[in-house]
């Protein structure tokens, strides 16, 4: 049986907790039934890229309700039931906003429409390119990207193309994407020890192709509360390549505390402003805080609990 509900956020700013938008879309027996979406007020600041993105801002949600004045109604929609996001980003961000309020958190089984993709077309997107964005334009689903319902909409019809071409239900994709997309001895893997460097100097990595996170390539900047190199090895332990600069192939960028004296007079890092521009160019990176980052690992990687 084809049923699930499916989700997605947008954000006020780069911590997942400021929730804006929120978008459901109901799926029952392989048919999209019904959808909801509403605007958050996430009492918090938005970031004028983020606005520049997703097209919300202040103004927009002075009047809407706070995620506590929400929370019946998400319940009544979601509670026990599986529900597909498009990468884990849209969990943490519930997660955070729920602790922020002090709120249960949601009572789901997550189910990640991109490990969903890679693990139906690993040929496609295997290693790279399962954003939402090039996944639905190579299945031809039509949707208007940095909407919370269209993105939800679109990580649904994802899933369901993925049912129909494998012939499979949901029960099937929940524990399939829990073991590796390629066979260990699957042409071209990296074996799993060298996914770490001992290196103290370069935060160079490559990941653990049997991380929950392979294929995901990180960049960080600004001070973290670790580390750096500490950091590099959690997140290549978890599955994702660590690189130096911005470039293509980056997917997320860890955003630390950032020492206004190197800023040289801007707001922003480098390699932050030029992975906003990348973004601006179709490149599907996300941005993180610090926490949110390893508050998404935590699940992968148990001895990065506590940070």
């Amino acid at each position: 049986m084809v049923t699930f509900n499916s989700i997605d956020v947008e954000t006020a700013n780069a911590d997942r907790a400021s929730i804006c938008q929120i978008g459901i879309v109901h799926v029952r027996d392989g048919k999209l039934e019904d959808e909801w979406e509403t605007l958050v007020n996430p009492e918090d600041w938005f970031d004028p890229w983020n606005v520049q993105i997703h097209g919300i801002d202040e103004d927009d949600v002075k009047h809407s309700p706070i995620l506590p004045e929400l929370r019946s109604e998400l319940r009544n929609r979601l509670r026990g039931s599986v529900l597909v996001s498009h990468t884990s980003y849209d969990r943490v961000a519930f997660e955070r906003a729920m602790t922020k309020y002090g709120l249960e958190q949601l009572q789901v089984t997550w189910l990640d429409s991109a490990k969903v993709a890679r693990r139906a077309w690993p040929e496609r997107y295997g290693r790279a390119g399962y954003g939402l964005k090039n996944v639905a334009k190579d299945l031809e689903i039509l949707f208007r990207h940095h909407n919370a319902l269209e993105d939800a909409r679109a990580a649904a019809e994802i899933v369901l193309r993925a049912c129909e071409f494998k012939q499979t239900d949901i029960e099937f994709w929940l524990r399939r994407v829990d073991r590796p997309i390629f066979p260990p001895s699957s042409s071209g893997a990296r074996p799993a020890k060298s996914s770490v460097s001992s290196s103290k100097r370069s935060t160079n990595r490559e990941g653990n192709v049997k991380g929950a996170l392979f294929g995901e390539t990180v960049l960080f900047t600004g001070a973290l509360g670790i580390p750096r190199h500490q950091a590099a090895d959690m997140a290549a332990e978890a599955g994702c390549n660590v690189v130096n600069s911005a470039n293509r192939k980056v997917t997320m960028l860890i955003v630390g505390i950032q020492d206004q004296s190197k800023l040289r007079g801007y707001e922003k890092s480098s390699k932050h402003r030029k992975a906003e521009v990348m973004i601006e160019k179709g490149s599907e990176i996300q941005i993180l805080s610090e926490s949110d980052f390893f508050e998404l690992i935590a699940t992968h990687l148990p001895k990065a609990e506590g940070i």
